[in-house]
């Protein structure tokens, strides 16, 4: 049987959690939250197509009780569920990714540590150094910058990094628009430089260069020669682009929108996702980022390929109702529900699981 914690009233269920968390919350920091860029074309997109895939369940299977743990990257995970590496989550908890990543170390997975977060990348991993095991980087702006990030990453014992590769510039965010909404520097600065009192906005502009807003593959391969770590490519929505960051070194790529966020107009990331699987045909791992709000989304983007998938919008939530607990109800109460699909579905555990377990309306 589906294995039951105990909760506060109020977070009993995943959207209970959303609700706690953006009731507190003043709105226009909601609607950063919440909003996508363009006519959320996208962003409507991500939830709309997992709506889209059915199950195809068994019964009678005599399957033994289902197993949700897994690996990535040889990291053993209780299930295959990693935070992403949302910024600017002092706005949604003043603890932010120090409270994630403590819940996901207790939980038993991984953060995605992100670069421009409240809180250093070294605090984080001080906080739950089992959990800080990805750090997320930028690249963009001087080549100096970007390897010195990385050595820190190295030296505060990072084992890999994800590279967010769709976000040369912010996208075009009409709710923020509206409101005159511009980040503060201070839930984003937390890595520029450490403990040290600078002008923000200076050191931010180093790092997000409006001028040099592309780089290559040559130059990102190049880069990361020069370091250990092994490398993830996140933004990743085609075929040609998997194979590129793989011929460029990556050991995986993260198929994402940027929770549509970005680019208004494109892909679902679960659509893009069997064309990028097909195409990296077993050459690295294959990870799902952007529209992930249920237990039932986990087992169908693993059935369709994935390794594993990143949360995001639902971490923030759990932080904001109930910091590092909310966080770890998220968690649980994904677990529980990955738990239950797979039981109906008539599958063993999440290595059980295949295409034939999933279909697409016609």
């Amino acid at each position: 049987m589906v294995e039951r914690t105990t909760v506060r009233a109020g977070l009993r269920t995943l959207r209970e959690i959303e609700r706690t968390g953006l009731a507190g919350m003043d709105p226009v920091i909601v609607e950063f939250l919440q909003g996508g860029s363009g006519a959320e074309i996208t962003l409507r997109r991500n939830r709309s197509a997992f709506d889209r895939i059915r199950f195809v369940p068994r019964v009678m299977s005599g399957r033994p009780y289902p197993s949700t743990s897994s690996t990535l990257l040889g990291i053993d995970l209780r299930m295959p569920v990693l935070t992403a590496p949302f910024g600017a989550e002092g706005y949604f908890h003043e603890e932010g990714h120090l409270a994630v990543a403590r819940a996901n170390e207790r939980f038993g997975t991984c953060s995605v540590v992100p670069e421009a977060g409240t809180f250093s990348i070294e605090e984080v991993a001080g906080a739950a150094p089992a959990a800080a095991v990805f750090g997320q980087l930028h690249p963009m702006g001087s080549e100096a910058n970007f390897r010195a990030m990385v050595q820190r990453y190295v030296d505060a014992g990072y084992r890999a990094l994800v590279l967010t590769l769709d976000c040369p510039q912010p996208g075009w965010r009409e709710h923020n628009l509206l409101n005159d909404f511009n980040i503060d520097n201070r839930v984003v600065g937390g890595n520029y430089p450490p403990g040290a009192e600078v002008d923000m906005e200076r050191a931010l502009g180093q790092l997000y260069p409006q001028s040099d807003p592309v780089w290559s593959w040559a130059k990102l391969t190049a880069l990361l020669a020069e370091f250990p770590l092994p490398w993830l490519a996140k933004g990743i929505l085609t075929a040609e682009d998997a194979r590129a960051a793989l011929d460029a070194g990556a050991a995986g790529v993260v198929v994402s929108n940027h929770g549509g966020r970005q680019l208004d107009g494109v892909r679902s990331a679960i659509e893009a996702l069997e064309p990028v699987v097909a195409a990296v045909d077993g050459r690295g791992a294959v990870l799902l980022d952007s529209g992930i709000r249920r237990g039932s989304d986990v087992v169908k983007a693993i059935a369709m390929g994935a390794d594993a998938v990143l949360i995001g919008r639902l971490s923030a939530y759990g932080i904001a109702a109930a910091g590092e607990d909310g966080a770890h109800q998220v968690l649980e109460l994904l677990r529980q529900e990955i738990e239950t699909v797979l039981v109906l579905l008539g599958r063993g555990g999440i290595a059980d699981l295949d295409r034939s377990a999933v279909e697409w309306e016609d």
